[in-house]
């Protein structure tokens, strides 16, 4: 395993980090998100939800929901009968409830405050779980995909988004530029809290991408493993199933 990357370098655990920083972060976090990926990243969600279609989920759980955008989008393209976000950031998912109210979603989105490691959910009870830039956030991945496993149905699918690392002249050399320079940069100019936009970089690069993460996935039983790189190798979808 790698060394464990944490935004601040404090006496926390990474989980009680991660909920500060993104407790901190909240109010901006989706102004940076869509400027800083020029969009790309509402592109990405899409392609992501995209892999559900065949599957055609009813009962649907979204991890590490943050402020909703995944979940809200999986409603529009998916129809299910009923989304569940969690997330450990009570400042996120304010943010969620307020667009949760704005869309009239109530009967059909309910958010939760929880831990993605030790999911308050019964075994086999969705019929797909989604993560969209968040495993990476995970104190122990392995054990944050297992309890995803635990609670998917049989015959279940699990679609994770992730950003990686791209491979390839010169949109490695670019892409590593932008990430370790432009995006700390921007991040201080837009946000209180500076530290959440250097643990960006620090924490995708210290990630098992590609396939590293799908035999991490085979490991706590997923069968299927497949990752699809996407934009040049910035960001990755990898699906599983049960």
């Amino acid at each position: 395993m790698s060394e464990q990357i944490t935004p601040y370098k404090n006496e926390q655990g990474k989980k009680e980090q991660v909920a500060d920083m993104f407790n901190n972060i909240s109010g901006t976090y989706d102004f940076l998100n869509h400027f800083m990926s020029l969009g790309i990243d509402i592109i990405w969600r899409k392609m992501a939800i995209a892999e559900l279609k065949t599957i055609k989920p009813k009962q649907l759980l979204d991890v590490a929901t943050g402020t909703g955008d995944f979940a809200i989008e999986a409603i529009k393209m998916l129809n299910p009968k009923k989304v569940t976000g969690v997330d450990i950031s009570a400042g996120m998912l304010e943010v969620a409830k307020k667009k949760i109210k704005e869309r009239g979603l109530e009967s059909r989105f309910d958010v939760k405050l929880g831990d993605s490691e030790g999911l308050v959910f019964d075994d086999n009870t969705f019929d797909a779980v989604t993560v969209a830039f968040g495993v990476r956030n995970f104190e122990n991945l392995e054990k944050g995909i297992a309890d995803m496993f635990r609670v998917l149905k049989p015959g279940g699918k699990v679609v994770i988004l992730e950003f990686s690392k791209p491979r390839v002249f010169p949109v490695k050399q670019l892409y590593n530029f932008y990430f370790n320079s432009v995006t700390p940069t921007i991040g201080k100019l837009f946000s209180k809290d500076s530290s959440a936009y250097t643990y960006l970089p620090e924490s995708v690069a210290a990630f098992p991408d590609g396939d590293r993460f799908t035999s991490l996935m085979e490991k706590v039983g997923y069968k299927s493993a497949r990752f699809r790189s996407l934009t040049f190798g910035i960001c990755t979808i990898y699906t599983g199933m049960k």
